[in-house]
């Protein structure tokens, strides 16, 4: 598996969300509405998520494996850290 685009929407507020992105796998599958959350510990990477009857969100998709988390969350900070602040959208 390989991604091969991350497409960033960097996030004009001043809440702990930054951006949404866009990844491609393989140039034939992708996945919408992932976030990055500026957290306790720095950055990271939530999944798609919807909420439940219950009340908590649950991913729509996600990754299996560590590794393959591990693969998005490099790619996905990457891109973040790459894309100029003037890109910035209103939300």
């Amino acid at each position: 598996m390989n991604i091969t685009d991350v497409r960033v929407r960097r996030i004009a507020n001043e809440g702990k969300m930054k951006a949404v992105v866009s990844v491609t796998i393989d140039g034939e599958f992708v996945v919408h509405d992932i976030k990055v959350i500026d957290g306790d510990k720095g950055l990271f990477v939530a999944m798609p998520s919807r909420k439940a009857s219950d009340g908590e969100y649950k991913d729509i998709a996600h990754p299996i494996t560590s590794a393959t988390r591990q693969l998005f969350q490099n790619a996905i900070i990457e891109a973040y850290n790459n894309t100029p602040d003037e890109e910035l959208s209103q939300a």
